[in-house]
């Protein structure tokens, strides 16, 4: 398989490059302060990110991830294999992906509409995604059972005459607090009764609603984020029929389709987070010393290294195959490579971003260097879009259903 980008992606990568350069390295320290401070959320503390996501816009590096847009939506339509490593160099400061407009949980909504909505929410949902007029949510899971499997979801979605009536509690609905926030996707039982797949919808909810109540904003890890990870309450919350997605029923199978893509945008950036890491890490090593010597010519040090380079190169690789096996034949086709990239990458930025914390020692701690925060990052991606667990499971036993056991068999050597 050929891994050489191709003009028009190397003219992308220089360009996204020399974006992050010139416009949001050396406003990083302020976004840093905003977004862990009181001010996280106030709009006019945020207004020079909008400020930048439009420069984006002017400067066509914008939407980069949409395939197939219509002409009357904007975006680049690159294919998964184009994206990707335009999506590690974004990878390297998280919050710059959404001065890009590729940032979840609008990527996967924007992915969402655009395959399940039909042209009226198309042009009152997704435009405004796509234009960088407002941001959105998605509110599946819930506090109260186990997210891992999302058919036990409680909250329930009924017809009432021309409105459906909403009712449950959602926690993790992240960004539900960003000041733009125009809309929830919310998942829901509309039918109890019916097959396990098929009990659930999808519906979108504005915020301003009457009954929509976030209850608070939930810490992760201590920190507070812009856009939080909102715990919200849909007491009686009504909305017009025509805000489902789909037929009722179709819910899950949005939601599957939704989460996808998104697994692989995860194997993306976190190329670009884990390259980060290691050369914090071989920089720290080459201007320390202990015991008489750099850190790097110590062989436990040395072998972190190695083993950081290694393990880099084998997730980029995975990333880029499976995205070129999304690109033939589809998500669903690829879905054990799929599955297989959000274990790999995620599990990498906490082993490489663990070896940069050590060997920064105390520094490597605080948040004078990126590395706490990838860390963290990195940990949350192991649960979130389903926890790497599940994902581990599915894989066996996709193995175990494509294998033959016969055909193994006969390598045996002992007696027949």
């Amino acid at each position: 398989m050929d891994f050489q980008y191709s003009e028009k992606v190397e003219l992308l990568r220089d360009q996204v490059q020399h974006f992050m350069d010139q416009h949001i390295i050396p406003r990083n320290r302020q976004y840093q302060a905003v977004s862990s401070g009181p001010l996280r959320n106030d709009p006019e503390a945020l207004a020079f990110v909008q400020d930048l996501r439009m420069l984006a816009k002017e400067q066509g590096l914008w939407n980069l991830f949409m395939p197939g847009l219509r002409d009357d939506e904007p975006g680049m339509g690159l294919s998964n294999s184009e994206f990707a490593p335009l999506m590690e160099i974004m990878g390297r400061i998280p919050w710059s992906l959404q001065i890009f407009n590729c940032n979840a949980p609008n990527t996967g909504n924007m992915e969402l509409l655009h395959a399940a909505a039909n042209e009226e929410q198309r042009q009152k949902f997704l435009l405004p995604l796509l234009e960088g007029e407002a941001t959105s949510c998605f509110s599946m899971t819930e506090p109260d059972v186990a997210s891992s499997d999302a058919t036990n979801i409680q909250t329930s979605i009924k017809r009432d005459g021309d409105e459906y009536v909403i009712n449950g509690r959602k926690w993790f609905s992240s960004n539900i607090l960003h000041p733009d926030c125009a809309f929830c996707i919310v998942l829901g039982k509309t039918d109890p009764q019916a097959s396990r797949h098929r009990q659930q919808s999808m519906i979108v909810v504005p915020i301003d609603t009457p009954g929509v109540e976030i209850v608070r904003d939930i810490p992760v890890f201590h920190g507070m984020h812009t856009g939080g990870h909102g715990e919200v309450v849909y007491n009686n919350v009504r909305v017009p029929a025509s805000n489902l997605l789909g037929e009722e029923g179709d819910g899950f199978a949005i939601a599957q389709a939704r989460l996808g893509p998104g697994r692989i945008h995860y194997g993306m950036r976190c190329i670009g987070m884990a390259e980060l890491a290691l050369e914090l890490m071989v920089a720290r090593c080459q201007e320390r010393k202990a015991f008489g010597k750099y850190l790097h010519e110590h062989g436990m040090t040395a072998e972190q290294i190695a083993r950081s380079r290694m393990e880099i190169d084998q997730a980029r690789f995975l990333v880029l195959h499976t995205a070129k096996v999304m690109d033939d034949v589809g998500t669903k086709a690829a879905r054990k490579e799929i599955a297989m990239i959000k274990i790999v990458a995620s599990e990498l930025v906490c082993n490489v971003a663990d070896r940069a914390i050590q060997i920064h020692g105390a520094m490597g701690m605080s948040p004078d260097t990126p590395l706490a925060e990838l860390y963290t990052l990195a940990r949350v991606m192991r649960i979130g879009d389903g926890p790497n667990e599940v994902h581990l499971n599915a894989i066996a036993k996709m193995e175990v259903r494509e294998s033959n056991p016969l055909d193994a068999l006969r390598y045996y050597t002992g007696p027949e």
